[in-house]
């Protein structure tokens, strides 16, 4: 699998796009990224106005799946519909990444063979690839919207302003 092909949760798709107002964040990171049917519904259930929802809507690239995954039991007991569907998706189309930032979530990708990453990985990696991002900015806009990260993953995401 290319480095540059994942399946996204809704969680990293909202943060990022709290985070940087959009998601170009996404598109120079990965060639491909995935959004499964279940992913689509959680986002565009949460209605128009809700953080996120209008940069998601108007990213065009995403590819977004238009029939709900096929679970095995083990991930439809184990996780919520959008977190097994992600890592469905991934497993269904050869991808070998997915995005996912809950931590039960990333340990059951991780038990099916696939890398992990979650929305400060990706914010990292765009940066260090040359997208225009003020980490300071990016922790205020994601606290002004209720989006908290762990003191420890917020000092590491800080400390990358150099």
């Amino acid at each position: 699998m290319p480095p540059g092909n994942g399946s996204i949760n809704t969680t990293p798709i909202i943060a990022l796009a709290v985070a940087t107002g959009g998601l170009d964040v996404l598109r120079i990171c990965y060639d491909r990224i995935i959004v499964p049917n279940e992913v689509d519904k959680e986002i565009f259930g949460a209605g128009s106005h809700a953080p996120g929802v209008s940069a998601y809507a108007t990213s065009a690239w995403l590819e977004r799946l238009n029939s709900p995954q096929t679970l095995p039991p083990f991930l439809q007991n184990s996780l919520d519909m959008g977190e097994a569907a992600v890592i469905q998706a991934a497993l269904s189309h050869g991808l070998g990444l997915v995005c996912i930032d809950e931590k039960m979530g990333r340990r059951i990708a991780r038990l099916h063979g696939l890398a992990v990453t979650g929305s400060v990985g990706i914010l990292l990696k765009a940066k260090r690839l040359g997208f225009p991002l003020d980490t300071t900015e990016a922790v205020i806009r994601l606290q002004r919207h209720g989006i908290w990260l762990g003191k420890d993953v917020e000092q590491f995401l800080l400390n990358a302003n150099g």
